[in-house]
Order: C-alpha cells, then structure tokens, then sequence
C-alpha cells in the first residue's frame, strides 16, 4: 500500500512544486521516507539554486545506484536456482549447517525451499553479516518460504561419529524435517546420502545461492539464539557471548570451571583440559574471524 501510495504522491506533484518546497521538506519526503519523485524531478534537483536541494539530489541518486547493485547482486544469487523454477521445479531447496568450530553445544542445519522468483533483498551468506542483520532478515526468510526445516546433531554424536559426520547428519535430519520436500536441493560443498532427490552441491554456496545464503542465516540465528539459551543453564562460560567458539574468554573458563556438559569430548581444548586423547584437533587453530562468525 505505501509503494502504491507513494506513487500516487509522485504523480500529484509538479516540478515546480519542488522548487517551491522547503530544503527539510525535500529532505524528509524523499530522503527519510523514500518517496517517489515525479518525472525528471531528480535533474530539477540537480539543477536547483539551493545548494541542500542538490545534496539531497545526490543522496538519492546514491540510493537508486545501490539498490541497482542489490539488485544486480540478487540476480546473480539466483543464476542456480533459475533454471531449476523454469523448468518448472518449483520446490528448489537450499541447506546450510553452522556450529561445526565451536568447542561446545550442537550443530544446527537448516533447509530452506523459497518461492520460485524470491529475492530478499540482504540476503548473503550468514558470516558475511552482522548479528543484527541476520535477525532482521531472518523472519522475513521465513515468512517468504514455503517450508523451512531445522536440524541438529548433539555433542553426544559429534564426540562419537566425528564432527564432519555429524554435520551431515544434522543437514540430512534438516532435509527431512519439513513438508513439502525439495524436488532438487543445492547445498553447500557436500552430498547427503539416504536422499531420494537431485543434489547439486556448490562450493561456498552460501555467498553463491539465495536459497543456501538464506539457510545458513536461519540456521546461525537459531544456533545463536539456543546458545544464549543454553547460557542461563550453564553459567559462567559467557555461552550467550561467544556461542561455544574457543576465544580466549572461553578458553579462561574452561580452565577455571572445567568442562560442562555442552562441551565437546573430542576436542582438543576439551580433551586437553579433561586429560583425554584429542581426536578432532586438526580444527582447532585459532580461529581468525570474529567469535561467533566461523562455522
């Protein structure tokens, strides 16, 4: 209703309407509210005397390039699911898993299956956006699916079958978890067996496809969220803050408390702590994101 309103507006309001219309005013009716501007309003702000009318000309003219490079973006993003809805496969799915790196607490997978031509305009992969980004977009993900499944793999079963193993198994419980199921599923770098449908995995599909770019944030928001939950039950590790990856603040109280049951056996810093054999130590160099960005 706002878009269609906002155009009636344009379409009311003359060029020399702008001329007349006081700096602050331009500034709130097509900066803060984004409204449309009548036909070659943008050259008559251009060209206006008044040096705030040209400012808030190339406000706007910024915006419009960076909604056409979003948009450039998101077509991009959908060049593997595009093919798959003209040809008339209109259940495309795309899964993500997160928490593979973290010293404690499950890893979690998400399936997503969007409808044919969605474009969510942010979408990218989760490490490549802030926290606040992805629980903006997050219910907007949601509420644009057509069906979105949750899956997890516990640290029981990461300490017994491998974590590599572990995140399949959540991706695989994330597939099934949801009605309809994906005709055809991209996925990020990997092939889940037991599957009856297509697969194509793609190597970092997550900053490649909209669909694995919107699993992987849905899945990192629900992990974030479990994590901050998980924190009230085991306290003084600082769970809600760094998500179970091993910063030098988990380190600290890993050391001060031991380990809790959130935190996993098989690895190293665990292992080292609790005087096991470390079996899965090979994915314990510092990590050289942010805590909470690496997978």
């Amino acid at each position: 209703m706002r878009v269609a309103g906002t155009r009636l507006y344009a379409a009311r309001v003359r060029l020399e309407d702008l001329r007349r219309t006081p700096v602050p005013e331009l500034h709130r009716l097509y900066v803060e509210e984004a409204r449309d501007l009548p036909s070659g309003g943008l050259s008559a702000l251009k060209a206006d005397p008044r040096a705030g009318a040209r400012a808030i000309a190339e406000k706007i003219e910024r915006r419009n390039h960076k909604a056409q490079a979003e948009g450039r973006r998101l077509t991009r993003l959908c060049l593997f699911e595009l093919p798959l809805w003209e040809q008339g496969i209109t259940l495309v799915g795309g899964c993500d898993e997160v928490g593979m790196a973290p010293l404690a607490g499950p890893v979690i997978a998400a399936a997503v299956i969007l409808r044919p031509g969605t474009r969510i305009t942010g979408v990218n992969d989760s490490k490549q956006l802030t926290p606040e980004e992805r629980d903006e977009l997050e219910p907007r993900i949601r509420a644009e699916a057509v069906a979105v499944g949750i899956g997890r793999a516990e640290v029981s079963e990461i300490d017994t079958i491998n974590i590599y193993r572990a995140g399949l198994l959540a991706l695989k419980r994330a597939v099934r978890s949801r009605s309809p199921q994906p005709q055809h599923l991209l996925i990020d770098a990997r092939k889940l067996d037991g599957l009856s449908m297509p697969q194509q995995p793609i190597i970092k599909g997550d900053a490649k496809s909209i669909t694995i770019g919107a699993a992987s944030i849905v899945a990192k928001v629900h992990r974030d969220r479990l994590m901050s939950q998980l924190d009230a039950e085991y306290p003084g590790y600082g769970f809600a803050d760094h998500k179970g990856y091993p910063t030098p603040d988990h380190l600290d109280a890993l050391e001060r408390l031991g380990a809790c049951a959130l935190h996993r056996r098989s690895f190293a810093p665990v292992a080292k702590k609790l005087g096991l054999i470390p079996e899965q130590q090979e994915l314990f160099a510092m990590p050289k994101t942010r805590a909470g960005e690496a997978r």
